[in-house]
């Protein structure tokens, strides 16, 4: 799931000014904080496609992606293919 994100708000959450802030803001914050304040930021938000040749920079948060392309669109990716450790698999 890749939504578009409102660039405003998201530097604002973190209180950065620059995408390549996010990362020292982010250092600084509990983990539960950061996954708090991304899925809130994508919660409302609709799937977008996003052309990964577009992308200028991106930043790893654990199940989060934040990418920037070329033309300053922010977008998050929330990596919903992971299973849990928890699930047993399927005999059939």
């Amino acid at each position: 799931m890749i939504t578009l994100v409102n660039k405003i708000s998201l530097y604002n959450t973190f209180g950065v000014d620059n995408f390549n802030s996010i990362e020292e803001a982010i250092n600084t914050m509990a983990p539960s904080m950061v996954e708090y304040y991304l899925s809130d930021l994508s919660e409302y938000s609709e799937d977008i496609y996003l052309n990964k040749k577009d992308i200028e920079n991106t930043l790893s948060l654990g199940d989060y992606n934040l990418y920037i392309d070329y033309n300053d669109n922010i977008y998050l990716e929330l990596d919903n293919n992971q299973t849990s450790v928890y699930e047993t698999a399927s005999f059939w």
